[in-house]
């Protein structure tokens, strides 16, 4: 009952956002604001640091913050029978879901790879070793460190630093013909030297060691894959070439923002235009976020804008902290299909692994349609692709070493009514037997587990709990941005000397992907580019 009065109000809020864009924004804030404070505000009491509350838990972030205290589940059954659960069964193909493309886990990855960074070693030729499941790397914020880089350093090793007209703020690119389109082509920097086996000298300090992080899992890899990598801002955006190919997107809108902006400023140094470029992207980068991103994921009517004006003066507009449980939830595997069709060819998905051949072949333009004729496979249990399962094992551990809470809990927390019974969690009989069998009372259900047993949200692609979590800190973390106050974006002055008028310009006229897209590619034309499946509509399913 809760659940249909919740889509009636949306329902009738969506009708009356169309009659006038005052309305609009005042019911959009409304929903922003009920979305964000679906739990308590930040900061958080506890992070993986210790038990108990202490400055440093409260101070230090490179250990994830909590939403909820750590809590002991006695006997919990073997980790590889619940990543069992997530497995195909023999004999079935994996269910597709009925809304997204393939271009909405890609944008996921990108995303969420650039401030969900768990601590992992990864020197060359170690391979990849997990150091500390309660630590991370992060900046804690939505900063596009996939393409500047995480550090002060990373950021000077990818930019040109040239003071030359025509070169000022840009970042390192290289142009290259495509023989299978005909187009001439701007592509990021190689990370490593031809041959594979060396790092690019260009990306290599004085002192012998590399400037860039190593791509995590470069042990896996072979010289002539090695040879595709992009010398880019963060060790997971060679993950695959769907993430290669959003980095490519906005290094191409970067320096073309970059020389727009020199033109209409010839006095202004490199430093300058590089900073105003930057704000416009990060800027440009969470307009996407909630107006493309978040309304493919809301299962309601009412289409959310990015108004920052929704957080000034909000009380949960806190400093971000990445959670333990916000690193877990976003863990979306059984959202990637066995096989992609790429090119014109069917692709095995654990081929493309650190591989961008397919992408540097196919021209950036091709990618995007490719990627978003496939559709995405249905999130939930007994549908993740065989080569991602032990992704899922490692997921399972990292919640027990962080001692996460059962799941009810946390539907508590979130304002949902706890599961009393297996039929709360899922209404499939079949699963509520897996369930019952590896876990006896539904209170011990671990959290990973319960975010996926629950079936999908009508017309959206994510379960219940799943899609509160996403929206609560997609909204306190992505409009909270700096770059989005009310004393820089909100002040008149400070906004056109930040972003410059002709940066607002194009920030206002971009709201997805192909908008960016359509600017930086050659032979887009009308073919179809989107997270959300051509000709899907509410309702249907």
């Amino acid at each position: 009952m809760q659940n249909l009065l919740l889509r009636t109000a949306y329902a009738i809020g969506a009708a009356l956002s169309s009659l006038s864009p005052t309305l609009a924004r005042l019911i959009n804030r409304l929903a922003i604001g009920r979305l964000a404070q679906a739990t308590r505000n930040r900061p958080h009491p506890w992070s993986t640091l210790s038990d108990h509350v202490s400055w440093r838990g409260l101070t230090d972030r490179s250990y994830s913050a909590r939403h909820l205290p750590p809590k002991a589940i006695p006997d919990l059954p073997e980790a590889h029978r619940v990543a069992d659960l997530f497995r195909v069964p023999a004999g079935r193909g994996q269910n597709l879901c009925p809304k997204s493309t393939c271009l909405f886990p890609a944008f996921a990855q990108y995303l969420t790879d650039g401030f969900i960074r768990t601590m992992i070693s990864n020197e060359f030729g170690t391979g990849e070793t997990i150091e500390d499941r309660r630590r991370n790397t992060s900046n804690h914020e939505i900063d596009q460190c996939p393409l500047y880089g995480r550090t002060v350093e990373q950021t000077l090793a990818l930019r040109l630093q040239s003071e030359e007209p025509g070169r000022r703020g840009k970042l390192k690119s290289e142009m290259r013909i495509n023989p299978n389109t005909g187009f001439d082509e701007e592509w990021p920097r190689r990370l490593f030297a031809p041959g594979g086996m060396a790092f690019n000298p260009e990306f290599v300090g004085a002192d012998g060691k590399p400037l860039l992080d190593t791509p995590l899992g470069i042990d896996h890899t072979t010289p002539e894959m090695r040879e595709t990598l992009f010398a880019v801002g963060g060790d997971r955006a060679n993950a695959v070439p769907q993430v290669a190919m959003l980095n490519t997107l906005f290094l191409r809108e970067h320096n073309r923002l970059a020389a727009m902006i020199e033109e209409n400023h010839p006095d202004w140094n490199d430093q300058r235009v590089f900073d105003a470029a930057r704000a416009c992207i990060t800027v440009m980068f969470i307009k996407i976020v909630v107006e493309e991103y978040i309304n493919h994921i809301n299962s309601t009517p009412l289409r959310l804008i990015a108004d920052p004006s929704a957080a000034w003066k909000a009380k949960w507009n806190r400093p971000n902290w990445i959670t333990a449980e916000f690193s877990l939830l976003y863990r979306w595997h059984s959202l990637i299909p066995e096989n992609l069709n790429w090119g014109g060819a069917v692709l095995r998905s654990d081929g493309l692994r650190l591989n961008n051949t397919v992408l540097l072949e196919s021209g950036l333009a091709d990618a995007f349609v490719d990627v978003s004729a496939n559709r995405a496979t249905e999130l939930g249990l007994a549908n993740t692709a065989a080569f991602l399962v032990d992704v899922e094992l490692a997921a399972i551990q990292q919640a027990r070493t962080n001692r996460i809470a059962p799941f009810c809990d946390y539907q508590a927390a979130f304002g949902h009514r706890p599961a009393r019974i297996w039929a709360d969690i899922t209404p499939d009989p079949v699963r509520q037997d897996w369930l019952r069998e590896i876990y006896g009372e539904v209170g011990r259900l671990e959290f990973y587990t319960g975010l996926f047993a629950q079936p999908r949200t009508r017309d959206g692609p994510l379960p219940p709990l799943l899609q509160t979590m996403v929206a609560v800190d997609a909204f306190s973390q992505a409009l909270t941005n700096p770059l989005l106050s009310q004393h820089v974006w909100g002040n008149p002055a400070v906004q056109r000397d930040t972003f410059t008028a002709h940066g607002v310009r194009e920030i206002a006229r971009t709201s997805s992907l192909r908008d960016v897209l359509g600017r930086n590619s050659q032979g887009l034309g009308d073919r179809f580019v989107g997270m959300t499946r051509e000709g899907w509509k509410r309702g249907q399913e």
